[in-house]
């Protein structure tokens, strides 16, 4: 009698913190994109600002203590990883992984990258009529006037690779069937049978609420 091959199975891969962080940061660059191109929004952009760099800061910790597809050393690989999974790609194949694929896992540490330097840039900034960053007073003029220009350029690179980013997850949608937007929303994934069997360790949401309060009390410290 034939066996009958193991059908696949949908299991939870995405935490609660891990959504959040990222479907909130979605909206805040949309929000800070168009404070920075409407006179009058300054105050809006500054308290922007402030909360991505809550953000940032909470995932950077978060890919330490949080659940095992949120950390770092999960879907960080080394560059040997990415080609091969590049070379997968151009082969036709589609390689599934339980939670970011080796060029998704680069991307967004681009992602964190920039937008670290982003919020930080944006504390000694300035627009040389009446906003100043909080942290302002502890450069000079002409160091903040750098930084300021950073800040400029860095937010035109960000918006670059936010770009490339929705490319991607489009492209995995139309061309190879694979729908990146839905686990995370829901936090499941629907993974073939070699796959599924290996569930995730996920941590307590309580536990990013302890590390999200943390750090917003740190910044808020820093910039009051």
């Amino acid at each position: 009698m034939t066996e009958k091959p193991e059908a696949s199975r949908t299991i939870k891969v995405w935490d609660l913190p891990t959504r959040l962080f990222h479907w909130i940061l979605v909206g805040l660059m949309i929000v800070q994109w168009w404070t920075a191109e409407n006179s009058g929004t300054m105050d809006y952009h500054v308290w922007g600002g402030y909360t991505v760099l809550v953000l940032v800061l909470f995932r950077l910790i978060w890919g330490f203590v949080g659940s095992e597809t949120a950390r770092f050393g999960d879907f960080v690989r080394g560059p040997g990883a990415a080609l091969a999974y590049v070379r997968a790609l151009s082969r036709g194949e589609t390689p599934l992984y339980l939670g970011h694929n080796p060029m998704g896992g680069w991307s967004i540490v681009l992602m964190l990258v920039l937008l670290l330097v982003q919020a930080g840039t944006g504390l000694f900034a300035n627009d040389d009529i009446l906003i100043e960053g909080p942290l302002y007073s502890w450069v000079s003029k002409d160091t903040s006037d750098w930084l300021t220009s950073i800040h400029r350029f860095n937010f035109n690179l960000l918006l670059a690779v936010i770009a490339i980013h929705v490319a991607a997850v489009l492209f995995y949608l139309l061309v190879k069937r694979e729908n990146l937007i839905h686990p995370m929303l829901s936090g499941r994934k629907r993974l073939p049978p070699e796959l599924a069997g290996r569930v995730p360790r996920l941590v307590s949401p309580w536990r990013g609420l302890v590390a999200l309060v943390a750090v917003g009390l740190s910044v808020w410290l820093l910039v009051r």
